[in-house]
């Protein structure tokens, strides 16, 4: 049997997939990025020594639930964060280097995929939608806050690559920021997603509406994590606080969605990223937006939504 090759070295996740020729998963294996306690992030530098140090480890793990010798049909990689001619970071040339070397080593195929591409991808994988040929995106993650439109690229239509249009996102930090900066804060771990949503879960009778400028499609978040420091600073209630951090982000982003149906038409939309893994997110969104009838949903199963690199996995698939 034949299989394909997934590879994603974003900015806090080293990702290896293999998909069989039916599209089942075969592996998917991940390994965060390790970040000092109380940091907010990593430097590029660091992010390409755990990188490389991570890759190797990861897909003799991924090549181990595989009969020998290994025959891969196709490989791909993100090469780059989004769908754009000058989107470039250092941590990804790891990945597509190690792309490089195993497609001319075994003679096949090598895509190249942006990051944001290899999202979707893994949501469709997972999710088996939206059908139609043009929908939409909501993307929330650490590095993006985005609601674009997608569609068959019209100028290179045998590469199964999606043509996107933004309608809108953050006007400056990102929603995944905003929870890990607040979690950070509340003396989390980063990245601080899960804990912020189990730290929040019991507490969200407590929740308070922060306020949140939503215009059109576009958002600030910057104000909102200004106002909830200062519930820090005045209130030991911190699960309420972290529970405020989810209602901001659903409310704000169930407005992004309202507008972009109004304006495009387009009523099927992919919610990916690793904020798309909170479920009270996604169970307002449902209540707000699926229930009402103003849209069909899509989610990956909640384990797809952060870093993976089964989207790139899929589309050397279906390349």
């Amino acid at each position: 049997m034949s299989y394909t090759l997934g590879i994603d070295t974003s900015c806090y996740t080293t990702s290896v997939a293999i998909l069989d020729e039916q599209g089942k998963l075969v592996a998917d294996c991940r390994r965060i990025l390790k970040v000092k306690t109380g940091s907010r992030g990593l430097q590029q530098s660091e992010m390409v020594f755990q990188h490389t140090r991570n890759l190797p480890e990861l897909f003799a793990e991924a090549c181990c639930s595989i009969a020998k010798p290994v025959h891969f049909k196709a490989i791909c990689v993100s090469a780059f964060p989004r769908p754009l001619p000058d989107s470039y970071m250092p941590a990804f040339l790891v990945g597509e280097g190690y792309a490089r070397v195993l497609s001319l080593s075994h003679n096949v195929p090598l895509y190249r995929i942006s990051h944001q591409e290899n999202h979707i991808f893994a949501g469709i994988w997972s999710a088996g939608g939206p059908q139609a040929a043009a929908f939409l995106v909501v993307h929330l993650s650490g590095g993006t806050t985005e609601i674009v439109k997608v569609s068959p690229d019209i100028v290179a239509t045998n590469s199964g690559r999606l043509s996107m249009e933004i309608l809108g996102g953050s006007q400056d930090i990102h929603a995944g920021q905003l929870v890990d900066r607040i979690g950070v804060l509340l003396g989390l771990p980063f990245p601080a997603g899960a804990q912020l949503e189990a730290l929040a879960a019991p507490n969200r009778d407590q929740a308070v509406k922060v306020p949140v400028t939503v215009r059109d499609a576009s958002v600030s978040f910057a104000g909102p994590e200004t106002y909830i420091r200062k519930l820090v600073a005045q209130s030991t209630d911190m699960g309420g606080i972290a529970a405020s951090v989810e209602l901001c982000i659903a409310r704000a982003v169930t407005a992004m969605i309202k507008h972009a149906v109004t304006h495009t038409g387009l009523a099927e939309i992919l919610l990916v990223g690793g904020v798309m893994a909170n479920r009270f997110i996604r169970h307002y969104l449902i209540e707000q937006l699926e229930h009402q009838g103003v849209a069909q949903l899509y989610f990956p199963d909640n384990i797809y939504s952060p870093d993976n690199a089964i989207g790139a996995a899929y589309f050397a698939l279906i390349s």
